[in-house]
């Protein structure tokens, strides 16, 4: 799919599908019945903190939901330290494709080929509007925004985050499932 027809399919490109204060508010069974077959994942104060090595057990148990619903989940992070992703991907159980360079769409586009799956069925789920959101968007994909777990953050995202605000503020957050 070219970039003027992403565009096209996606006219927000800046506008996540949903937004949650966590990943583990996320229904996985909800999901399911959106037709999700693959939820590609962020790493980086998405299921990780910025400021830690290891996943919280809430959001190990979240993605273990989602294997029982029947979701295939792939790490999809721009983080270029290749050893920390797969430590992390690995610990999680999940295939990992680090140094992804989001927005660009083409990482996200890999992992929906390796899994088998189609664009239609895979949501990316991220805490930062200008990569992972926009990333989505432009592979074709659904999209869910998720505040960051850790206030810690590099330079440049803690600049971006200010202007993102704004923006993301404009989706409702949904519910808590608990």
């Amino acid at each position: 799919m070219d970039l003027r027809n992403s565009l096209r399919k996606n006219p927000g490109l800046f506008a996540p599908w949903r937004r949650y204060e966590r990943v583990e508010q996320i229904d996985p069974h909800e999901l399911a019945r959106q037709g999700v077959r693959l939820v590609l994942l962020d790493r980086d104060n998405t299921l990780v903190p910025r400021d830690g090595v290891c996943a919280p057990a809430s959001v190990q148990l979240w993605l273990f939901d989602l294997a029982s619903a029947g979701i295939d989940t792939v790490m999809v992070s721009n983080n270029f330290h290749t050893q920390a992703v797969e430590r992390s991907a690995g610990e999680l159980g999940l295939e990992a494709i680090p140094k992804a360079c989001k927005p660009l769409p083409f990482a996200l586009r890999r992992a929906i080929r390796l899994t088998g799956h189609r664009v239609g069925e895979t949501v990316m789920v991220g805490d930062q509007l200008f990569t992972d959101v926009v990333a989505g968007s432009l592979a074709g994909v659904r999209t869910i925004l998720v505040a960051p777990q850790s206030t810690k953050d590099l330079w440049y995202t803690r600049i971006l985050r200010r202007v993102e605000e704004p923006l993301a503020g404009r989706v409702p957050l949904y519910s808590s499932q608990g």
